[in-house]
């Protein structure tokens, strides 16, 4: 969690320099915050810092854009990090694959806080998929791949390789 924020950070070019801990054995992600109370969980921190930055589009606009970026929010923190079988993880791409069939972004067609947390969150799961899954979670694969080329998105992590002739010819 505390890691992802300073990706975030640096995404929305915010000077940094937050001090972020840990809570509990889920390791909920707390930042410090000079004046009065500490501010815990992903979501929470995220949305703090994205106004920090005067970037409330990446919320979402309309009041319903803003309901389906919580909603996927939502979804990374309870399901993607709470997810950690192999049937969870292909439950999960299941999911999002079928939710990513007719859509660029998880919010439709605009970029969102969304698609940024939810790249962090499936980076390593794409690490580790074969060709043939990555084959199999086309719209996943799309998705992630458009997003890990989005300017300073991936930062310092991993380019996940898609052989793009072969992953593209099955797609409808």
């Amino acid at each position: 969690g505390a890691e992802e924020l300073e990706l975030l950070e640096r995404l929305l070019g915010l000077p940094g320099g937050n001090k972020y801990g840990v809570q509990g054995e889920r390791k909920v992600p707390v930042l410090q915050t000079n004046n009065g109370p500490g501010l815990t969980g992903l979501m929470t921190i995220a949305a703090h810092l994205v106004r920090q930055a005067r970037k409330d589009q990446l919320l979402g606009s309309t009041a319903e854009e803003k309901a389906v970026v919580q909603q996927w929010l939502e979804y990374r923190v309870t399901r993607v990090n709470g997810g950690s079988s192999k049937e969870d993880t292909r439950t999960i791409l299941k999911d999002l694959n079928m939710h990513l069939e007719d859509k660029v972004y998880f919010a439709g067609n605009i970029f969102t806080l969304a698609d940024i947390l939810m790249y962090y969150g499936l980076h390593h799961i794409m690490v580790e998929l074969t060709v043939q899954e990555k084959e199999k979670y086309l719209n996943v694969s799309r998705w992630f791949n458009h997003i890990q080329h989005y300017p300073g998105v991936r930062q310092h992590l991993s380019n996940v390789i898609f052989i793009k002739n072969r992953l593209y010819t099955n797609a409808h």
